[in-house]
């Protein structure tokens, strides 16, 4: 991207538009790459997911992407592209990108659950096709994390209520 083309889009110039094409170039390349390997090893992908299916994939990936985006244990994984700003409730941080180019553009991505989870459900998704028993497994464990902390949450709130 061109240095105009990138003032034109922000005048605080504070938008990675290179890096943000590197991710999504390094995405698409992941799943290009991702394609030609199963169609050369001849793996029959299913013909559709079932429902139950998509909820355990939509679960984990909900669960997955808040764990590489806002859990402490993770922060070794982010640290380099993101700078700390606050705890927050639940083990959860709050992180927010630093630097500039493709080290801001990165720090983006794992700030940000919402941008983290086409990552995290490609990845699943990828495993579902050559391994549903494993994905459905793996999702599995990871659908009742988010059970348990919808379930922490309510507990709390009864609490909170309870108590006035």
């Amino acid at each position: 991207m061109t240095d105009t083309v990138a003032s034109d889009y922000d005048a605080r110039e504070r938008v990675p538009l290179a890096g943000y094409a590197t991710v999504a170039g390094v995405f698409c390349a992941s799943l290009t790459a991702f394609t030609l390997v199963v169609r050369r090893r001849g793996v029959t992908l299913p013909e559709r997911v079932p429902p139950w299916d998509l909820l355990l994939l939509g679960a984990a990936t909900y669960k997955t992407s808040r764990l590489l985006t806002k859990d402490k244990i993770t922060s070794f994984l982010r640290a380099p592209f993101t700078r700390r700003e606050e705890d927050t409730t639940a083990g959860e941080v709050m992180d927010e990108p630093r630097g500039s180019g493709l080290r801001l553009a990165v720090g983006d991505l794992l700030a940000c659950p919402f941008c983290a989870g086409a990552w995290t459900a490609g990845g699943l998704m990828a495993t579902y096709a050559v391994a549903p028993r494993a994905a459905r497994l793996v999702c599995a464990g990871f659908g009742a994390m988010t059970l348990a902390d919808w379930l922490q949450y309510a507990w709390t709130w009864t609490q909170e209520k309870a108590e006035g």
